[in-house]
């Protein structure tokens, strides 16, 4: 496991990011792993060299916060960790239960670091923008949980490159600590990130780590139609969410493409995808969502994997410019 810089920080975190949603509590999504079957995925993660983990507190309702900060304290050493988790979807029916306001910011801080188990959270991620809340608001609370040691570095997730651009600029002209991560929607099948927000990220010097590398499964060749029996997953049969993010007539063949290149280099298609995202400069660290020791081994051996131009330039041909979905977006408008 080689470690590297995450954006211009002096942090130093490996090559893949460990991503926690599948581990918590079944009764959330039925695809999630009860916490004594996490804990294999665990400790193979941290023998294998991984010192990111990524969770949020929506997660299993805030079990997989508990779940990562019990193995995570039973495997790994505190300090060679980095342990990042996001806030703002509901935790509860209240009108303040969700969110980016200063109070739901500085109660779910510090929920998170309870349940984790951990006097500062190394990276705070905003899950999604709020709309009704002024961004002056959320930055200026977020800048005080660095002041008072609670969190170490600030981050964002799927926005608008425009947005994060505001964000960023509010931060500087008020001397406030900036967001130094974007997690943003990144795979061979959702390229719209490459038009803007990775030129600013390279510009601003923000790390960047992707969610679902591997398009929820599709570019494993382990999906299909949400519902059909054939599939391989749990996840495959209940997701859904896949049938608003992946619907373009290209998908197919670029599907098709990562499996000739997998046959070529007599590897698991996943592997191929894991390491296309890879081979992107402004990329720090895909988040690798696992539910089978199997899917953290191909993650983990994608790193040995270097592709060709002529590699690179069969898995992206296929793919046609799309419109940039909503899905998933709010917008800091007004």
């Amino acid at each position: 496991m080689e470690y590297v810089r995450l954006g211009s920080t002096g942090l130093r975190v490996s090559e893949l990011c460990f991503g926690c949603m599948s581990f918590g509590a079944p009764d959330w999504r039925p695809w999630v792993l009860t916490r004594e079957d996490s804990e294999p995925f665990y400790r193979r993660a941290i023998e294998a060299g991984i010192n990111f983990f990524d969770t949020a507190n929506i997660y299993s309702n805030g079990v997989s916060e508990e779940v990562t900060g019990e193995f995570l304290r039973k495997y790994g050493r505190r300090d060679e960790l980095v342990i990042a988790t996001k806030v703002h979807f509901p935790m509860g029916s209240g009108p303040n239960m969700g969110g980016l306001s200063r109070k739901h910011i500085e109660q779910s801080c510090d929920d998170s670091l309870r349940r984790l188990g951990v006097d500062t959270i190394d990276l705070y991620q905003i899950h999604r923008l709020d709309p009704l809340t002024p961004p002056e608001e959320m930055l200026a609370a977020l800048d005080s949980l660095v002041q008072k040691g609670k969190v170490r570095y600030l981050g964002a997730s799927s926005m608008y490159a425009w947005e994060f651009a505001t964000l960023l600029s509010i931060s500087e002209r008020n001397g406030w600590a900036r967001m130094v991560s974007m997690q943003d929607h990144y795979n061979l099948l959702a390229r719209e990130e490459e038009r803007e927000m990775h030129p600013l990220c390279e510009y601003q010097g923000v790390g960047v780590i992707p969610w679902s590398p591997l398009a929820r499964g599709h570019l494993a060749g382990t999906r299909k139609a949400v519902g059909d029996e054939s599939n391989e997953t749990t996840r495959g049969q209940t997701d859904g969410l896949d049938q608003h993010l992946y619907t373009a007539a290209s998908d197919a063949a670029i599907i098709d493409a990562v499996r000739a290149v997998a046959e070529r280099h007599g590897r698991p298609m996943a592997q191929i995808a894991l390491a296309w995202v890879s081979s992107k400069p402004v990329v720090t660290a895909p988040i690798i969502g696992v539910t089978k020791m199997a899917q953290l081994d191909d993650a983990i051996a994608s790193l040995d994997i270097d592709l060709s131009a002529d590699d690179i330039a069969e898995l992206e041909a296929p793919y046609v410019p799309r419109r940039s979905s909503e899905l998933g977006r709010a917008s800091l408008r007004r």
